[in-house]
């Protein structure tokens, strides 16, 4: 969604409850100034994402030297 200076001013609390849902672009004379979302977001979409991506075979222990090994 995007919404100008002007009308994020009019209602702040409107956007902010939106803003948890979805990323709320904020606009000034056309151009994309800011961007509103929640803090979390990015990083509960980032953890679904890797379910699934080690084998459940592995243990923890393994992964872990595995990727040490790579260092």
């Amino acid at each position: 969604m995007s919404v100008t200076t002007i009308e994020l001013k009019a209602n702040l609390d409107k956007y902010l409850l939106l803003a948890a849902t979805e990323d709320v672009l904020i606009t000034q004379n056309g151009k994309v100034m800011a961007k509103l979302s929640a803090p979390f977001q990015d990083r509960v979409e980032i953890a679904e994402s890797l379910l699934g991506v080690l084998p459940q075979t592995s243990t923890l222990d393994e992964v872990r030297e595995e990727r040490l090994s790579e260092i």
